[in-house]
């Protein structure tokens, strides 16, 4: 009887947990699922339209241009923002000195701390063609005249991959580490037992000990692929808008500033259907479940 009371009482325990996520999660998914078959307004009927919005969204030209910019700058920065991590984590545990290696590391997982107010104020500050750092840079390498990154579309994109892959390296280069740690010993003693050098070392012990936490990092970096939303209202502007606007600004445009409530939501349950297949895409592609 008391066994049956303890599980009782962690179920009651369960329940405000059950209610947030309820309140806050699930029942504004279903509200905006039922919005987006709906002409939506304020004040006056809700008239059910069907798909009506869907094929709004989907013959929108507007909608296949920000979806085209969206895989090209989340491809890039998911792809970048792969491989970065893994040499920086790699390069960081040849350190010798302890101390380097912790400032070193405290620096680099900063910026994943600060807000993209920040974040992207500061970018924009250094790319500035007058007194930014970078353009500083370039001319003391003889370059003939500043470049206005924020302001150039060949060079919007990649300014957006670069700054999304700086921000969040830090973090994932953790991930890394704290892998790199785990991995047994035992296991470098017997690869150099064998002559294996400093680099077959890393290749044929340490890489593959990392593949676990390269799903993850992949996992949850496609997640968020067609969710950027953040890092493109701060460091946008009518010049690069064309080359940067995502389907999250689109979303936004159609939901806040058009006041088109119906199709903003059908445009998120597009976003969300393409995130689940990406995601389900991704699970069976890097055998996810085999560990």
């Amino acid at each position: 009887m008391k066994a049956v009371w303890k599980f009782k009482m962690l179920y009651l325990m369960m329940l405000p947990v059950m209610a947030y996520f309820f309140l806050f999660s699930y029942y504004p998914l279903v509200r905006g699922l039922v919005i987006s078959f709906q002409n939506f307004r304020l004040i006056g009927t809700r008239p059910f339209v069907g798909f009506e919005n869907y094929m709004t969204v989907l013959r929108d030209p507007a909608f296949w241009d920000v979806f085209q910019n969206t895989l090209v700058i989340g491809g890039g920065t998911l792809l970048v923002g792969f491989v970065m991590p893994i040499v920086l984590a790699l390069s960081l545990n040849e350190v010798a000195s302890v101390w380097y290696k912790k400032l070193t590391q405290m620096i680099v997982y900063l910026p994943h701390l600060f807000s993209w107010v920040v974040v992207g104020g500061m970018w924009i500050l250094m790319l500035s063609p007058d007194t930014g750092i970078v353009n500083q840079l370039l001319k003391a390498f003889g370059a003939a005249k500043p470049i206005s990154f924020m302001a150039t579309e060949s060079y919007a994109r990649s300014v957006m991959v670069g700054t999304a892959v700086w921000k969040e390296m830090g973090f994932t280069c953790i991930l890394y580490l704290a892998a790199i740690v785990a991995i047994n010993p035992s296991l470098y003693e017997a690869a150099r037992i064998d002559g294996a050098s400093r680099w077959q070392q890393v290749r044929y012990v340490t890489l593959p000990q990392l593949v676990s936490t390269m799903k993850v990092v992949v996992m949850l970096s496609m997640l968020g692929v067609l969710r950027m939303f953040d890092q493109i209202v701060v460091m946008r502007n009518g010049a690069i808008a064309k080359k940067v606007d995502v389907i999250m600004m689109y979303t936004y445009q159609k939901g806040i500033l058009e006041f088109k409530i119906g199709t903003a939501s059908a445009a998120g349950f597009i976003i969300i259907a393409a995130t689940l297949l990406l995601t389900v895409i991704t699970r069976a592609a890097i055998r996810y479940d085999e560990g």
